[in-house]
């Protein structure tokens, strides 16, 4: 059976919070996290600036959950699939389509961290981020890994420079994609396992 879900990773609960968490996630992502002040995030909700504080201690506090309840919500989802049973390129296909239905569903989440991830990783609340991304790291690496291994993929290529190329062309497509347009997330992400397992040459 193949083990593809094509889910993105849950996000915070229909609660207050989890709606400022929201709001606040559109707004670091399409204005950046430093331009974007708690007033705007409460103007946005259509409250007091000073509300905002009976839910978050900070503007920081908003960034770091928003940004860990995201990471290790995909951190589970991939773990999950290189969990299943499976050949390395169901489990393959099934790490790509979750990726894509992470950008579809959770657009703001994905290109927050694409856009802040760099900058707040040094930070020594943020250490997670780093962490966090080691691990998914390894999860795809071990995946291209076994599929050298029996055969699925070629092995006269280098594997964590496969891993960067993929991983940068899937989790960029965040800044064009768009979730209402022709074509859905599964269809992207068949059209992009086609490129990536035929090429563009015909015949």
């Amino acid at each position: 059976m193949t083990p593809r879900t094509g889910r993105a990773p849950a996000k915070n609960g229909g609660t207050r919070r989890g709606e400022l968490l929201g709001i606040a996630a559109q707004l670091f992502a399409t204005r950046g996290y430093s331009q974007t002040t708690v007033r705007d995030i409460a103007d946005e909700a259509g409250i007091l600036s000073g509300s905002l504080y009976h839910h978050f201690a900070s503007k920081e506090d908003m960034l770091r959950e928003i940004l860990k309840e995201f990471m290790d919500g995909l951190l589970a989802a991939f773990t999950e699939i290189a969990g299943k049973d499976g050949t390395p390129r169901e489990q393959f296909d099934a790490l790509v389509h979750t990726a894509f239905a992470t950008i579809h569903e959770r657009p703001f989440a994905v290109a927050l961290y694409q856009n802040e991830s760099a900058v707040v990783g040094s930070l020594a609340d943020f250490e997670f981020v780093g962490k966090t991304s080691l691990k998914i790291e390894k999860l795809w690496l071990g995946v291209l890994q076994a599929g050298r291994e029996t055969g699925d993929f070629r092995d006269d290529l280098e594997t964590s420079l496969v891993y960067r190329f993929i991983r940068d062309t899937v989790w960029s497509s965040v800044r064009w994609y768009n979730p209402r347009g022709k074509l859905r997330h599964d269809v992207v992400a068949e059209q992009y396992l086609a490129m990536l397992y035929g090429g563009l040459l015909a015949g």
